[in-house]
């Protein structure tokens, strides 16, 4: 793959993706391929932290895979792989564990939230699931990770997991860097409860705008999204939280600057914004949808770019994984 950064990111297939998904991570991975070697994971080990059902599993991760060339990554530049492939996966991570603290994991505060909100279902794969995040992303020296901005104490984790095994055995892997292309766009908003992320898991399916909601359910979700009690647009995510996301989903699908923003809206009224971002949200969505059917109808060609692209993750991870066992001396 020549001399290119190596750089990672992943999704999980556990159910519809969303906008927040595509604005904070996916629609950045078409242009990462001209400059990066990319390595585009569809994490189904880490989906089973939740109940899943096998058919619908199956089903989601052909969606995923459709959804990641709609947006524009091609299995020729890029290579695409489902996680559970990969065995070396489930390697690294045993290893990682051994040098992971029970306090570190107790900080994450993803999985203190997830906790609260799922109390019947704490298993020790929730608990965990930094460190075989940490083994994704170490498994193919990854020089940066793309993640959202609600992934970056994750990383740091990470980070601090690969200083430890390069102090104990030698510098046999490499220390990623979180690589977020906008700050602004790596986090999307709920639309009623704007200061929250936006979730696809969230219970209140008018919060959120998922990438194949037709066009009629997307501008109604966006004209009934909370503002505030003031008439004026600009962006201050306390005081003014609903307008700031409605902005920063405007600016991360045109390209056109917050600060631009507020002054091409400067006597727009709420409702009228509402109208213009639904608008714009509606053009992008109808166009990745359009390639999205167009790739989901021919499954056999998604099922032989997984299985080549795992045939091209193994022989990496195998390789990273001799290194490791021979470091330690296993």
């Amino acid at each position: 793959m020549g001399s290119k950064q190596v750089i990672f990111s992943a999704v999980q297939p556990s159910g519809k993706l969303t906008l927040g998904n595509y604005i904070g991570v996916i629609s950045h991975w078409s242009n990462m391929q001209k400059m990066y070697n990319c390595m585009y994971s569809i994490a189904d080990l880490h989906a089973i932290t939740v109940k899943q059902e096998k058919k619908v599993l199956k089903k989601q991760v052909l969606d995923t895979l459709a959804m990641y060339l709609a947006a524009g990554i091609h299995p020729k530049s890029s290579i695409i792989f489902l996680q559970s492939e990969v065995k070396e996966h489930c390697q690294l991570y045993w290893i990682l564990n051994c040098c992971t603290y029970f306090g570190e994991l107790m900080r994450m505060t993803q999985f203190k939230s997830k906790s609260k909100i799922n109390t019947k279902n704490v298993n020790i794969g929730l608990f965990s699931y930094p460190v075989l995040m940490a083994a994704d992303i170490l498994l193919y020296q990854s020089d940066k990770v793309l993640i959202g901005k609600d992934q970056i104490q994750h990383i740091e984790l990470v980070r601090n997991i690969t200083r430890r095994i390069n102090f104990l055995y030698g510098k046999i892997m490499k220390t990623p860097e979180v690589y977020i292309p906008n700050l602004y766009s790596a986090k999307i908003m709920s639309l009623l409860n704007p200061m929250h992320k936006m979730s696809k898991s969230d219970v209140n399916k008018n919060n959120v705008i998922f990438l194949l909601d037709s066009i009629q359910c997307i501008v109604k979700k966006i004209t009934q999204a909370v503002t505030d009690s003031g008439n004026k647009i600009f962006y201050d995510v306390y005081k003014k939280a609903g307008i700031s996301n409605l902005l920063n989903i405007y600016s991360s699908l045109t390209g056109v600057s917050i600060s631009e923003l507020e002054v091409m809206f400067e006597k727009t009224t709420y409702k009228d914004f509402k109208f213009l971002v639904a608008k714009i949200v509606s053009k992008k969505l109808y166009q990745l949808q359009e390639k999205f059917y167009y790739f989901r109808n021919k499954e056999l060609y998604l099922r032989d770019i997984l299985n080549d692209g795992a045939c091209v993750a193994k022989m990496k991870a195998q390789k990273t994984i001799d290194r490791i066992y021979h470091a330690i001396g296993i």
